[in-house]
C-alpha cells in the first residue's frame, strides 16, 4: 500500500520557522516529482512548492519565495519543506504529493494538482500574529 505520510505541523508564532516533512512506503518515490499544496479554511486547495525528481529543479508561489524551500532525500523516501518567516497567511492544512504517471524531471510542470497522483493527509500549520 502506498503512503504519503506528513509530519512537522504545528503551531508557531509569526517570523517562526517549521520543517515539514513527507515520508514516503510501500513504494520508491526516487524517480518522481514531488510536491507540496496547501488548503486554509474556507479556500481552494494550493500549489506551494514543487521539486524534479533529480532534486534540480524547484519551483513557489510567489508567495513564499525566498522564505521556504523544498528538498529531498531519494535515500530516505522523503522529501521536506522548509518554511521560515511564516506569516498567518501560511496558516493552513499542507499536504504532500507525488506524481508517477508523468515524471519530466522539471518542476514548474507539476505546480498543477491533476499532475499528481499520490497524496497524504495532511497537516496542519497554524501561524499566530
Amino acid at each position: 500500500q502506498v503512503q504519503l505520510v506528513e509530519s512537522g505541523g504545528g503551531l508557531v508564532q509569526a517570523g517562526g520557522s517549521l520543517r515539514l516533512s513527507c515520508a514516503a512506503s510501500g513504494r520508491t518515490f526516487s524517480n518522481d516529482p514531488m510536491g507540496w499544496f496547501r488548503q486554509a479554511p474556507g479556500k481552494e486547495r494550493e500549489f506551494v512548492a514543487a521539486i524534479s525528481w533529480s532534486g534540480t529543479y524547484t519551483y513557489y508561489i510567489d508567495s513564499v519565495k525566498g522564505r521556504f524551500t523544498i528538498s529531498r532525500d531519494n535515500a530516505k523516501n522523503t522529501v521536506y519543506l522548509q518554511m521560515n518567516s511564516l506569516k498567518p497567511e501560511d496558516t493552513a492544512v499542507y499536504y504532500c504529493a507525488a506524481a508517477v504517471r508523468e515524471t519530466f524531471d522539471s518542476a514548474i510542470y507539476y505546480s498543477r494538482a491533476q499532475k499528481y497522483d499520490y497524496w497524504g493527509q495532511g497537516t496542519q500549520v497554524i501561524v499566530s500574529s
